[in-house]
């Protein structure tokens, strides 16, 4: 695996979460993890300096140091779309930079974990959405769902995207948020997205877990 490009079903579905776990295992395995949050938006203030604290998490769990601008070529204050943060700061995302800045990183690394923004129909130009940029990076696409009611249909409405444009999904996980009992929903969603999408569920990542080297270790077996 050169990489994975991880989406989400929607936003706060816990791509972060996933992707720094992901970038943590192959770090602690010795494998030259690089890390790529192409633009955040909801960034914070610090001494008038913006932030960015998804991408933060993914250089700390990788261990990697390399340029914050490459990592995350945009940030901005608000948490909008990456297309319509940009504008309301009357500034302008160019692919070109991203691709060139993820060229660069990849030379530098063995793997590459790249994280999108909300969901893979997310605007990130004027023109091109986060589907656009996974094909352009030509990576397989790691989809971050959440449990419960609703999800079956953010799923399947995601993967259906993906597949329009013939990107190579590399499955699914849950990432559960809580530590609540699994419901009704919780317990058979699951098995109905793995049968009408016809794409393996990975993992299920349980509230609070850390270790995830079980996901790694499929992800290392695509080619």
């Amino acid at each position: 695996m050169k990489g994975i490009f991880i989406t989400g079903t929607d936003t706060g579905v816990g791509k972060t979460f996933v992707g720094a776990g992901l970038a943590a295992a192959l770090h602690e395995t010795g494998i030259d993890v690089g890390v790529m949050k192409p633009a955040e938006t909801g960034c914070g203030l610090r001494k008038g300096i913006l932030v960015p604290r998804d991408a933060l998490k993914l250089i700390k769990a990788g261990g990697v140091d390399d340029p914050l601008d490459l990592v995350n070529p945009y940030r901005f204050r608000a948490p909008l779309a990456p297309a319509i943060a940009a504008a309301r700061e009357g500034k302008t995302i160019e692919i070109r930079r991203i691709v060139s800045a993820f060229r660069t990183l990849a030379r530098k690394h063995a793997c590459m974990v790249v994280e999108g923004a909300g969901g893979i129909m997310v605007p990130l130009t004027t023109s091109h959405h986060y589907l656009y940029l996974a094909r352009v990076l030509n990576l397989p696409v790691l989809v971050i769902s959440r449990p419960g009611l609703g999800t079956i249909n953010h799923t399947l409405l995601t993967v259906m995207a993906l597949r329009s444009r013939r990107l190579r999904i590399a499955g699914i996980v849950i990432n559960h948020r809580s530590n609540k009992r699994p419901g009704l929903a919780e317990r058979t969603g699951p098995p109905v997205i793995e049968r009408l999408s016809g794409v393996p569920i990975i993992g299920h990542v349980t509230y609070g877990q850390k270790d995830l080297r079980t996901i790694m270790r499929y992800l290392l077996t695509l080619k």
